[in-house]
């Protein structure tokens, strides 16, 4: 019988697209315990991040806000450890503070980013933080007792061995939430374990088109398309990170917690490496884009006894429903002092018919471009003055036909874009909006408003320097 008050893990990978796992339909790359996991419970079809990008898109899982509700546009470059560390989620308020506040014990191992990796925050006892939010996958710093310490060996298991060392110690007491959050597969592709990367070697790489590169892509594209070996790191990173998380359920099998563990596995935000003719996510290519490849990804849950197995959801999800679903879960309340956007797919979740899911619409973005989308269509703003886009998702699943110039959609546009912008309207803080705020891409450098609002630029506008592994160095 599974717990009233459920332990909860919550496993969030870096940059995987949703195509990058066998129980999506990628006969290629091995996944067998996130494949195992999905015959255990249901995998959402379409599940969106709120921000193609890192940082604001765990901004937005963590407190069921937008972007621009919570102030964290772009992946986090600057102050992240030292004394002018900045916590970019101050006067926030997360899921895990409701859980700490009711009695979960809370842990985090792996990536933060966002901010101040160096002290606990957000109802966190435990905390083994990545010192930024990303790089060299051996030997990595992390945060462990407010101090850096290099780690030895492969991150990705040592993230793991954190885990289970805090799962070993609140088995049995108050229900527990933990945070494992996998740098894998984000950049450099190199460093993983070599007998794995050695084992896509004959590998044809059909799931990923090294098609023609896109008008619009960016330097990592220009480095990576058509390079095999950065396909075989990329696909030894999920590999790898796979193998950590059948370390993690087989752990709580033989506690004894399975059942009584609610098990969450998803990404930040998807990835494309060559499909549309770039590598990256939403910053792959400038204008940023909102292709399915960088705003869908995987969504898995799993809960032994009270989740049916062997589901698979057609329901439109959005990280911003995250929050308010696992409270619902959970039997906790909202806060009530904000309102929030999401809504909570329990139904889905339960197997059970939810009458109002074909009304679901999802809301993107990421500075000045914005993304609406219903089941069959999907329109792109840009901010000022375009390029849009408009898909036949029905008929255009690919996103290679751009319809916004179709004389026959013009009410459509008009339609979607009053929807947009009365979203928009209703949910952004006006001191938060990044509509015209810089936002190309190269990371933020500080947050938005208050002790920080020094006439800074808050976003980098260029890249630096990039590395031969894709990593770039500032």
């Amino acid at each position: 019988m599974a717990a009233e008050r459920p332990n909860v893990i919550f496993v969030l990978t870096d940059d995987q697209g949703p195509w990058a796992a066998g129980c999506y339909g990628n006969d290629e790359i091995r996944t067998p315990n996130l494949d195992r996991l999905a015959a255990e419970g249901v995998r959402f079809d379409h599940f969106f991040c709120s921000t193609p990008v890192c940082s604001a898109s765990r901004a937005s899982f963590l407190t069921g806000k937008t972007a621009s509700a919570h102030g964290v546009h772009d992946w986090i470059r600057g102050k992240n450890t030292g004394p002018d560390a900045a916590s970019y989620l101050e006067g926030q308020v997360a899921y895990t503070d409701i859980l700490a506040a009711n009695g979960w014990t809370c842990g985090l191992s792996g990536k933060w980013h966002l901010g101040n990796s160096e002290t606990p925050q957000h109802g966190f006892g435990h905390w083994f933080a990545h010192e930024k939010g990303g790089g060299d996958y051996n030997d990595a710093l992390m945060v462990r007792d407010g101090k850096l310490q290099t780690i030895p060996g492969y991150v990705t298991t040592a993230m793991t061995d954190d885990a289970l060392e805090f799962i070993d110690a609140n088995a049995g007491q108050d229900p527990f939430y933990l945070s494992v959050h996998y740098t894998a597969p984000h950049s450099p592709w190199i460093g993983h374990p070599q007998e794995i990367v050695d084992s896509y070697a004959d590998c044809a790489f059909v799931s990923c088109p090294q098609e023609p590169i896109h008008p619009d892509a960016g330097p990592l594209t220009h480095r990576m398309l058509g390079r095999r070996e950065m396909l075989q790191g990329y696909f030894a990173a999920v590999t790898a990170m796979d193998a950590d998380v059948g370390r993690l359920l087989d752990r709580l099998e033989s506690l004894g917690i399975r059942e009584d563990t609610l098990f969450v596995f998803t990404s930040d935000n998807g990835f494309s490496c060559g499909h549309h003719g770039f590598w990256g996510k939403g910053n792959g290519t400038y204008p940023l884009n909102m292709y399915e490849n960088s705003v869908k990804v995987p969504f898995i849950v799993s809960h032994p006894g009270r989740i049916p197995a062997g589901q698979v959801a057609m329901a439109l999800a959005s990280a911003y429903d995250f929050m308010p679903t696992l409270l619902d879960y959970l039997g906790l309340d909202l806060p009530e002092e904000t309102e929030l956007p999401g809504r909570s797919f329990v139904p889905a979740l339960m197997g059970e018919d939810d009458d109002g899911q074909e009304a679901v619409v999802i809301y993107d973005e990421y500075g000045p471009t914005r993304m609406v989308r219903t089941r069959e269509w999907k329109y792109v703003h840009r901010y000022p003055d375009g390029p849009h886009e408009l898909y036949d998702l029905g008929n255009d699943p690919d996103e290679r036909n751009n319809r916004f110039e179709a004389p026959d959609q013009q009410e459509r546009i008009a339609e979607m874009r009053g929807r947009l912008e009365r979203w928009f309207t209703r949910y952004v803080n006006p001191e938060k909006d990044g509509l015209d705020r810089g936002v190309r891409g190269p990371g933020q450098l500080r947050p938005l408003g208050g002790k920080w609002e020094d006439g800074s630029e808050a976003f980098a506008q260029d890249w630096g320097e990039m590395l031969p592994s894709g990593r770039w160095k500032y």
